[in-house]
């Protein structure tokens, strides 16, 4: 007859084998965790767009800058205190509208720097700094076209950027109007501003803080407007990975904390109320009440 096994030998036997089907599951929870991401490979990848004017684009040397950047750069100065190291490498990865959630999700992007409207529905995907900027979505149209307000899109064309909430918007405020209006997607917000300007679409719906910096680096500015109802007053935030609490409690300091020094403001002016790169163009966007009311209350909340 075998001799039975003493109980703590079994006990140990089951815990091992618990703990080694765990371990693969907790080398992916700190293969998530931003900050051990940072330290092993010394650096971090900013996602950026390419034409949001005044937030996040090109200059005239091909590099990524704005307001949007500009705070992400606070960020990393964060992240070496918090880790002890004297220098990160920053890459930059291009974004669109479209494929900005899935490259954060995916590990591509560690945090995207762009203009990023803050839904509560998109937190179930990833995660949001307090509001950096507070806007209102209206419409850009030619300064001649009679367009004044939504009513008058009856039978038009209207531009958006794919992977906006921009014509969703317009379809809800369109309820009970039976106005027959057709969407006609930028790749993005130049494309879209494009598709008004070459005649193709009446309308670009978008922020208006988007539209002012389409329409201050447009050729011939004062052939535009915009103008109409506004359709939502919408909230744009910093984007990274979910479920990293620890790298959430470092962005949220970093911001709240510019916010509360007055740096926020002064970067603010800097990007969207003085001559900014690469044409040295003067977005003139002075700061509304809904983005002094962020700054002073900071919150991730979203809409």
């Amino acid at each position: 007859m075998p001799k039975p096994r003493p109980l703590f030998s079994s006990l140990a036997a089951a815990l091992a084998v618990a703990f080694a089907a765990l371990l693969p599951h907790a080398a992916q929870a700190q293969e998530s965790d931003t900050l051990a991401k940072i330290k092993a490979s010394g650096a971090i990848t900013f996602g950026y767009r390419e034409s949001s004017f005044g937030f996040s684009y090109l200059d005239g040397n091909l590099k990524p800058v704005g307001y949007s950047i500009e705070i992400c750069n606070r960020i990393v100065e964060a992240v070496k205190s918090e880790l002890k190291m004297p220098a990160i490498e920053i890459k930059y990865q291009a974004v669109t509208s479209a494929n900005r959630i899935p490259l954060v999700q995916n590990g591509t992007v560690d945090i995207e720097c762009g203009s990023t409207t803050n839904l509560v529905d998109r937190q179930k995907q990833v995660a949001f700094s307090p509001d950096i900027f507070r806007y209102n979505v209206r419409m850009l149209v030619k300064a001649d076209s009679g367009i004044r307000s939504i009513a008058d899109l009856q039978g038009r064309t209207v531009a958006t950027t794919s992977g906006t909430t921009s014509f969703r918007l317009l379809r809800e405020a369109d309820r009970g109007r039976n106005l027959d209006v057709t969407n006609l997607a930028g790749k993005d917000h130049s494309d879209s501003f494009l598709l008004v300007e070459s005649g193709r679409a009446q309308a670009f719906v978008l922020d208006d803080i988007l539209l002012a910096g389409q329409l201050a680096n447009a050729r011939n500015p004062k052939d535009f407007v915009i103008t109409g109802e506004s359709l939502r007053t919408e909230n744009q935030s910093l984007m990274f990975r979910k479920d990293d609490p620890a790298f959430k409690a470092l962005v949220d300091r970093v911001v709240s904390g510019m916010m509360k020094s007055g740096e926020m403001e002064k970067l603010y002016n800097k990007w969207f109320m003085a001559p900014i790169p690469p044409k040295g163009i003067n977005i003139n966007y002075p700061l509304n009440a809904e983005t002094k009311d962020a700054f002073a209350n900071p919150s991730s909340k979203g809409i």
